[in-house]
């Protein structure tokens, strides 16, 4: 996800597989690639503890972005300091309801990953256009 809330990449696997597992296809897999950011801006993965192993921090700096990998603990130390602040996460958080909403990816049935995944592609389009502002109704024009 970027900062919005908008999918950058999906892989699709079973249920039973730990989403650290899935760290580098899922970074191999964005689709949109960003052109090297100067010193001053990089790129940052900001990501739970389950991701603080020595292996994810190594996959995540060799696609080159910066880990913000922070325990529950310290983000609830600095909500309480600055209860303005929001935790980070709640971005993924918010796209993962936004794909619940779309009533047939809830509940898989499909019993092929290629029709799955690409009903997942479909959602993050339309999760995508819901983001660009439009200045005309698209609908009444």
């Amino acid at each position: 996800m970027d900062g919005r809330g908008v999918p950058l990449s999906l892989v699709v696997t079973g249920a039973n597989q730990h989403d650290v597992t899935q760290l580098d296809a899922v970074l191999q897999a964005i689709i949109v690639k960003r052109e090297t950011p100067s010193i001053r801006r990089s790129k940052h993965l900001c990501a739970d503890a389950g991701y603080r192993g020595r292996r994810a921090l190594e996959i995540i700096e060799s696609h080159d972005y910066i880990p913000h990998v922070v325990s529950r603990g310290k983000e609830a130390d600095a909500k309480r300091r600055n209860p303005a602040k929001k935790a980070r996460r709640w971005v993924v958080e918010v796209c993962h309801s936004w794909f619940n909403r779309f009533r047939k990816l809830l509940v898989r049935y499909e019993k092929l990953d290629r029709s799955f995944l690409a009903l997942n592609h479909i959602a993050a389009a339309i999760i995508a256009f819901r983001k660009v502002p439009l200045t005309v109704n698209i609908i009444y024009g």
